[in-house]
């Protein structure tokens, strides 16, 4: 996906891009392929594929939900920014916060922020487990949004504490998604009263790989003793 084609994409969903916009991708694309030659953070570096996978794909989440108010997010899992950046440059009054494992990462987001101008962005270095217990964030947040991160089940029980009651959790996955929020059931009704408000899906552009945009609901708080110890609910998943 050409620049051209990604700003006439979005056009076509509604999203206007200003030149500073477009510059802030721009930024964000040399920055990444810049900072992946010392560490590991994306296998993509053709400016195209970067794009289309992380840029585009990132921004889909929008088709489906309206970003457009005042919000606070949380990106569990964010990689090297991916979804919530390219949201937060999109719609720059959202409030965003991105919590990961890897502190190497955070360096790089915290840098990025800066250069790309960002406000109201907060970066933390913790495991989704421990930060789900942690009463600063635990139910505080409008949105949780996770994208490739792991298996509904798993997932569940790392986002959905974060949620404030009547919250969304939104999950960006591939194909099997499907089968994945199926045997995730268990896990959304214990963790939080979740339910499923819609499972969106649809082909990426040019690839034409499946994508699927789920948005779940909480309904309730979650119990105190979610999310368990760091590595348990990988390991016994609630299913």
């Amino acid at each position: 996906m050409s620049k051209q084609q990604f700003q006439g994409m979005l056009e076509e969903k509604g999203i206007q891009l200003s030149p500073q916009q477009l510059e802030q991708f721009d930024l964000y694309f040399k920055t990444l392929v810049e900072w992946n030659e010392k560490m590991n953070l994306t296998a993509l570096t053709e400016e195209n594929d970067v794009y289309l996978k992380h840029f585009y794909d990132s921004i889909s989440a929008s088709f489906y939900y309206d970003f457009t108010k005042p919000m606070s997010i949380i990106d569990v899992g964010a990689g090297a920014g991916f979804p919530s950046i390219p949201i937060k440059i999109c719609f720059p009054h959202l409030q965003v916060n991105i919590v990961d494992s890897l502190n190497k990462r955070i360096g790089f987001l915290e840098h990025l922020s800066k250069t790309l101008g960002l406000e109201d962005v907060h970066f933390y270095h913790d495991r989704a487990e421990t930060f789900g217990q942690n009463k600063d964030h635990r139910g505080r947040y409008d949105v949780v949004i996770a994208r490739a991160v792991a298996r509904m089940p798993v997932l569940a029980e790392l986002c959905l504490p974060l949620v404030k009651t009547n919250g969304t959790w939104i999950a960006m996955k591939g194909a099997g998604a499907s089968e994945e929020l199926s045997d995730a059931k268990k896990a959304l009704t214990i963790v939080g009263g979740g339910e499923v408000v819609k499972d969106e899906h649809f082909q990426l552009p040019i690839e034409e790989s499946a994508r699927h945009i789920i948005i779940i609901n909480k309904t309730k708080p979650t119990p105190k003793k979610y999310p368990r110890k760091p590595g348990t609910p990988n390991k016994q998943p609630i299913i």
